[in-house]
């Protein structure tokens, strides 16, 4: 690393700004610093995550952390009030639609919080990536159904009723645990939403 700006990189660490006004401490040669900002050829624009953002200041170059990670962070009361809607809109989204649209209700939280809370991105693309399987897995029994001319309901719908169980359990069980602020990972699910 050197102080030479047409070298300094984004993610390394500046050197310190020259300020012309401070006077040479004792026996240490003073160090320049960059004058300006760095070639457009060598730095472009800012990095998202991480790394140095630099600001013109008088006398120099002044630059300073960037802070990391997924946007802004939720307080702690709302990051669990946001995991229990995670949790509880697919059965909401359910009634309301009269057993067609489950999916719809964690599709929306993970769109509106997915970047303000890892905790809330993993609840609402848990119970979305849940529920779109079973939508599948119901809509495979009628396509048994038809397909078989009606005879396959008679295994169809003992099987709708065990998914309709399965499903009221695990989202009861997620609520519980994001109740506690603990995540919950959902099983039988597509990965589709991460």
């Amino acid at each position: 690393m050197t102080d030479n700006p047409q070298q300094w990189q984004p993610g390394q660490t500046p050197p310190p700004p020259h300020n012309p006004q401070q006077p040479e401490q004792s026996g240490q040669p003073q160090n320049p610093g960059p004058q300006g900002p760095p070639q457009q050829s060598q730095w472009q624009g800012q990095p998202q995550q991480g790394g140095w953002q630099g600001q013109p200041q008088q006398g120099g170059w002044q630059a300073q952390p960037v802070q990391g990670g997924p946007g802004p962070r939720l307080a702690e009361s709302d990051e669990r009030t946001w995991m229990l809607l995670a949790h509880l809109s697919a059965p909401i989204a359910y009634v309301v639609s009269l057993g067609t649209l489950s999916i719809l209700g964690p599709l929306l939280i993970w769109f509106v919080r997915k970047d303000d809370s890892q905790a809330v991105r993993m609840a609402a693309s848990g119970a979305f990536n849940f529920n779109l399987t079973f939508w599948l897995l119901y809509l495979l029994g009628w396509v048994a159904g038809i397909a078989t001319l009606g005879l396959g309901f008679l295994l169809v719908i003992p099987f709708w009723i065990v998914l309709f169980l399965v499903a009221v359990y695990v989202h009861i069980k997620g609520t519980m645990r994001a109740a506690r602020g603990e995540t919950y990972i959902y099983p039988f699910q597509l990965k589709v939403l991460s």
